[in-house]
């Protein structure tokens, strides 16, 4: 679980694919991992997973090709840490607003003397069996992730992109829609063009983008546009998607739904 195979793809300015999983069964992750996805975000953020749940996912992908992140809830030490302690690659932060609240985060989720993780024995060193292996190698391959989705990070852009260590950053257009006043929209007047101002300005430090498309035809569009990290979907929306789909096609009543 040490090695982090996402990074040295973003380095290459690859294009990668992943899933959002939000539902509990750890076969959701399985069939992403057989499927040769490249990354999978748990969500804690949203939602009702546990965090018996979210190691059920982390643990599939052990020995895959698949880099495993966590969505935390919120950017607190207690957060980071257990997110990484069950195993995970990274970790995303959310609603971050400043330069401050991504270096806080690059902290918790760093040994000293570059942070202030304390060192457990629990799955991500193997139960204490790997203890070295993982301690020499976790704070060169963990990532830190902030989310763009707040005005406050437009505002403060600069300053996060310049935080040593970063590696990549992730957008939400609905959460950013909604910080620009356009509450409901997925990308409001305005927020497309910004998020590729943003993406640009990382691209030319070298910092990888991601993002999730709504669909198929949107994760062309986002390749196309040079973002590194593309979400296919969350399980549940590509689920309903795909049924919807079929719905239409049927001549079958399908309600409205948006998004991913």
């Amino acid at each position: 679980m040490v090695q982090n195979r996402l990074r040295p793809r973003l380095r290459a300015r690859q294009t990668t694919y992943g899933l959002w999983v939000t539902l509990e069964s750890p076969s959701i992750t399985e069939i992403a991992v057989m499927l040769g996805l490249d990354w999978i975000v748990v969500d804690t953020e949203h939602g009702h997973l546990s965090w018996r749940e979210v190691m059920e996912h982390v643990r599939t992908v052990r020995d895959s090709e698949t880099t495993v992140l966590v969505r935390i809830a919120e950017i607190r030490q207690d957060a980071v840490k257990r997110a990484l302690d069950v195993g995970a690659h990274g970790v995303l932060l959310p609603l971050v607003r400043n330069r401050g609240d991504l270096e806080a985060g690059m902290r918790f989720g760093r040994y000293p003397p570059a942070g202030v993780r304390g060192i457990g024995g629990e799955r991500a060193v193997q139960w204490g069996l790997g203890l070295q292996e993982y301690l020499a190698q976790a704070n060169e391959e963990t990532m830190i992730i902030p989310l763009i989705e707040t005005r406050d990070a437009l505002e403060d852009i600069d300053g996060i992109l310049a935080v040593p260590g970063l590696e990549a950053i992730f957008f939400g257009p609905a959460d950013l829609s909604a910080s620009l006043g356009h509450l409901g929209a997925w990308e409001g007047p305005g927020v497309a063009e910004r998020i590729l101002e943003v993406r640009d300005k990382a691209a030319r430090r070298s910092v990888a983008s991601g993002i999730v498309g709504v669909s198929v035809q949107d994760g062309i569009g986002r390749r196309e546009q040079g973002f590194e990290m593309i979400g296919l979907g969350s399980d549940a929306g590509m689920m309903i998607r795909s049924v919807r789909e079929a719905q239409e096609k049927l001549g079958l009543h399908a309600r409205p739904h948006l998004w991913f």
